[in-house]
């Protein structure tokens, strides 16, 4: 059991038990420089005093709206230690739900990172009136800077604070999470210490680090997934190193040289399209071991591999798969992946090639992980992993999982119906539907809202469809569609710079080169066309992809077709490309 009762001791654990010189590290200029633990926490407290004297009081909510950076954790802890309530937001939400949340939570203040954001928020300012404070973490004009709370903490002793946090207990709600829900308002998540405590407790052993690990971090905090890992890095001493930004991530990574990093499925996607490209440009007996070693790793299995494959395995490893591991920095024990379906063939490639991801499943409601793929428990390529110790799961009779546990929410905020709506005699009805293979390790097959039927009834089950053609180097992204049509089809946006260098080796004329220009190429239709031929071969008669239409642009965040963790958001993206679904069903 860990040695804390509310997240805020997390920090002081590691003063007392893996005081570290570097414990946050971020990158200024050409060096990574590192705060230390002790320095963390005077921080805080300055900042915690700093709140008192502001007239913040205990269970007020206090907004956090920044990109993953070290100020955001400062404010975490500092914002507990007052008695307050974290709230923290996406950067790139929508000004219109961050209205709606603002008002629902009652926001009192709020800290926010830059100057664009700054702007987003007083303007949401004028139709809020719990809004009193905001502060910013960077320069910004007009703005207060957020150390100017710390400089207000000589009006209030730090007994003050303490008392403060000694009425802080272990079963209170902690921080409100609003989930990025693709219909309907968004709700906000209550998670108490407890619950993100437990979590944290239970991922001590499936996440391969300690105090002399090093850890980067890039996807967003203000989600529950990142955020827990980070307190359980913290609780572990690990430095935590902070990513300039996604498009920096690759160089980030070989200057930290991590032992773990955590990723979601479409950042493992992007970096094997970096890593098969590279193989793309070689010749001769270089290019021919590249992708033998590929092939080899496709057909790898977790057990039952055969000592002549195991042979050539060691021999792929040393000569290809060393090159990889030297791209991620040499160090990495294990990259955790979740929020969304990995694709089982990366999963194989990724642990043949002695890179291995460790994928788990969870929600918010359930702070977050309730399952993982680890090395004490096991790992099979497919599932999510066997259960974290403390947590249950059924199966009910159409398949939904339903978990119960410490992990589970105190419920939506101020939403006692939608709560009643999901946690009956104390389960948590996930939404998901999965099942148990050889009895441990739990497998998900789909989410229970976007199973959909075609006019003559038959089942389509997308998100296995879509990560099976997701295997294919010409498409990038795919959504299934089809719900009361006659057949399934599909939205496809082609991988672009693949399918540039794949004209250029074959001849084929892309005109100007455009996006534009390619998916109106006949060769490119065709020739995605034999992909998902090859492909369909898999399914049942029903679930063949009969048509399709190609994306000029990649479906992103800003073009509100993504959730901020990267998910379809399918009702959104069947809105946005209506024009292009109509000429497939007319």
């Amino acid at each position: 059991m860990i040695q804390a009762k509310r997240l805020f001791d997390i920090p002081y654990h590691q003063l007392n038990s893996h005081p570290n010189e570097r414990m946050f590290v971020s990158k200024k200029g050409d060096s990574w420089e590192g705060v230390s633990t002790q320095d963390f926490l005077n921080l805080a407290m300055k900042i915690s005093r700093g709140l008192l004297a502001i007239g913040v009081e205990a269970g007020d909510k206090i907004g956090l709206v920044s990109n993953t950076r070290y100020e955001w954790n400062v404010m975490d802890i500092a914002i507990q230690q007052a008695g307050a309530i974290v709230v923290p937001f996406y950067p790139n939400i929508s000004e219109s739900d961050y209205r709606y949340i603002f008002n629902d939570a009652g926001i009192k203040l709020c800290v926010v990172s830059d100057a664009e954001l700054f702007a987003k928020i007083q303007n949401v300012q004028k139709e809020t009136p719990s809004l009193e404070h905001i502060f910013t973490m960077e320069n910004v004009d007009g703005a207060e800077h957020w150390l100017a709370i710390a400089d207000k903490h000589e009006s209030v002793e730090e007994s003050a604070v303490k008392e403060r946090m000694e009425k802080v207990n272990y079963e209170d709600l902690a921080t409100i999470i609003y989930t990025s829900g693709t219909t309907g308002n968004p709700k906000g998540v209550m998670l108490s210490h407890r619950n993100i405590l437990s979590n944290v407790d239970a991922c001590v052993d499936p996440i391969p680090a300690d105090s002399n690990s090093k850890v980067l971090t890039f996807l967003p905090v203000c989600h529950i997934y990142e955020r827990m890992l980070h307190y359980l890095y913290m609780y572990l001493g690990c430095s935590i190193h902070f990513a300039e930004s996604l498009d920096t991530i690759g160089d980030n990574i070989r200057e930290v040289k991590p032992d773990v990093f955590t990723a979601v499925p479409r950042l493992i996607e992007k970096v094997f399209d970096k890593i098969m490209a590279k193989g793309d440009e070689l010749s001769g007996i270089k290019r021919k071991l590249f992708f033998w070693a590929v092939e080899l790793a496709e057909d790898y299995k977790v057990e039952g591999r055969s000592g002549f494959y195991n042979f050539k395995l060691k021999i792929a490893r040393k000569l290809i798969f060393s090159k990889w591991q030297e791209a991620l920095g040499g160090n990495v024990r294990a990259i955790a992946s979740g929020s969304a379906a990995l694709q089982p063939r990366l999963a194989r490639i990724f642990l043949a090639a002695d890179i291995p991801i460790l994928e788990g499943y969870g929600l918010t409601e359930t702070s977050p992980v309730v399952s993982v793929n680890c090395f004490d428990k096991g790992i099979r390529i497919g599932t999510v992993g066997p259960l974290i110790d403390g947590v249950e799961v059924k199966i009910a009779e159409d398949g939904e999982i339903l978990v119960k546990g410490p992990n589970v929410m105190m419920g939506y905020y101020q939403l006692p119906d939608k709560t009643a709506e999901v946690i009956k005699d104390g389960w948590f009805h996930t939404g998901d539907i999965g099942e148990f293979q050889e009895g441990t390790f739990l497998k998900i097959t789909d989410r229970k809202k976007e199973i959909f039927k075609t006019s003559g009834g038959k089942y389509i089950v997308p998100q296995a469809m879509e990560n099976k053609f997701k295997e294919s180097r010409f498409i990038e992204q795919i959504m299934v569609i089809g719900e009361g049509e006659k057949f399934p089809a599909a939205l496809i946006v082609p991988s672009y710079e693949f399918l540039r260098e794949w004209a250029k080796r074959k001849g084929h004329d892309l005109g100007d080169g455009s996006n534009a220009s390619i998916i109106n190429s006949t060769e490119v239709k065709d020739r995605i066309q034999r992909e998902l031929d090859v492909f369909n071969e898999e399914f049942g008669n029903w679930e063949k992809i009969k048509r399709f239409e190609l994306l000029p642009d990649e479906l992103s965040v800003e073009g509100g077709e993504l959730t901020p963790t990267l998910k379809l958001k399918r009702k959104k993206i069947m809105e946005i490309h209506a024009e292009s679904v109509k000429k497939i069903y007319n």
